[in-house]
């Protein structure tokens, strides 16, 4: 079974004083800040902690940082006291500033991953010859010629008026299973030159072989048939398995 493509998450965070954000948003236990515009789908669960993070459990995302350098931070501007802001719940300290400002992560990207390469498989084949043989104690008595479909296509009309029919029909025929439609239709104008079940209009279809100029069906696999007693239209449909 090819394996299940998961979206990768590039994420990007501003490296921010913690003391700036209530909480941080963390998906599959990586910190996301500052990820805008993002939607996420099949999510397994959301959870807030005591001191305002968000947990986003997201098994259908993977994460991963790309760094990318940004600009220095201005220079703090002197501002006029502020109110005390409300009690928080307290937050880690923010760390140690660096002689240099640190690398951030680049903008966060979600692109999904590649799909799996398609894999090679050889076609089937037909390894057997497929005929097709027509039969009548006497020819044209049954009255019924029969239309052949093979997977529903029209291939050709068996008459009772004309003699036996040999055909390979192994050409129209694809590996597994195919479709094989019989519609005969009563023929006779006026008055019936038969209305004996004796006299049998027999299609065969089968495996078999050629030799010496003749063809034996050793395996038979449908067989259908009018008889001169029937009068009414009639169809039938068989399934014919190659190998």
């Amino acid at each position: 079974m090819p394996r299940r493509s998961i979206p990768a998450l590039v994420l990007s965070a501003l490296l921010l004083p913690m003391s700036a954000l209530a909480g941080s948003v963390f998906l599959n236990g990586v910190r996301i800040d500052g990820v805008t515009n993002q939607k996420f789908e099949k999510v397994a669960s959301v959870r807030i902690d005591d001191k305002g993070n968000v947990y986003i459990d997201a098994p259908a995302y993977a994460v991963k940082l790309v760094n990318a350098p940004v600009a220095p931070a201005p220079a703090p501007v002197a501002a006029a006291p502020a109110p005390a802001p409300a009690p928080v719940a307290p937050v880690a300290p923010p760390p140690a500033p660096a002689p240099t400002p640190a690398p951030a992560p680049a903008p966060a990207v979600a692109t999904p991953a590649p799909a799996p390469a398609p894999v090679d498989t050889a076609p089937a084949r037909i390894t057997r010859r497929y005929w097709l043989v027509t039969e009548q104690p006497v020819v044209g008595m049954a009255e019924y010629d029969i239309d052949l479909y093979v997977n529903s296509r029209w291939v050709r009309k068996l008459r009772s008026a004309e003699d036996q029919v040999i055909t390979e029909i192994t050409h129209l025929l694809q590996p597994g299973k195919n479709t094989v439609l019989m519609m005969a239709h009563k023929v006779a104008s006026g008055s019936r030159r038969s209305e004996s079940p004796q006299h049998v209009f027999k299609v065969i279809i089968g495996e078999g072989n050629e030799g010496g100029g003749n063809v034996m069906i050793d395996n038979p696999l449908i067989r259908y048939q009018r008889t001169a007693a029937e009068t009414e239209d009639q169809s039938e449909e068989f399934t014919l398995t190659t190998r």
